[in-house]
């Protein structure tokens, strides 16, 4: 059964996800900026750190944007990834299988990072809408 709540009364809604132009832009910038900062302090050509940072910076992203931003961030994370943190620097290839891999790695880091978010967001409404006397809200194992 669904119990209207008037927002004054304390209750808070759930976030509304970052619109998907504004996480696209911060997976491009900070994209670049971390690449750019491994290269300098790892070395380039090597793209299992970079890989792992970047599919750390997807799932950060993931956590305040929609599920349909996903795809456009880990592409995103992907073009900095192979352009930069791979000779011959500037050069986008596609070395198939590899390259599948990431694009896959990159797309599961941000699904994860939106998923946490939405199960985090949607348990803490649930508690805050349910902690009525006689709700069972609060008790252990729910």
């Amino acid at each position: 059964m669904v119990e209207w709540v008037p927002l004054g009364s304390g209750a808070r809604p759930v976030p509304r996800p970052v619109a998907d132009p504004l996480v696209w832009a911060a997976a491009f910038a900070g994209a670049l900026t971390l690449v750019a900062v491994l290269n300098g302090t790892v070395g380039a050509g090597r793209p299992a750190f970079a890989l792992t940072a970047l599919s750390l910076l997807a799932a950060l992203l993931g956590l305040c944007a929609r599920f349909a931003a996903a795809p456009g961030t880990a592409l995103l994370c992907w073009l900095s990834l192979n352009g930069f943190a791979i000779p011959p620097a500037g050069t986008l290839t596609w070395a198939g299988r590899r390259d599948a891999l990431w694009l896959a790695c990159l797309l599961g880091a941000a699904l994860v990072g939106t998923g946490l978010a939405r199960v985090v967001h949607a348990r803490a409404a649930y508690r805050r809408l349910g902690a009525g006397p006689g709700s069972g809200a609060g008790e252990p194992g729910l």
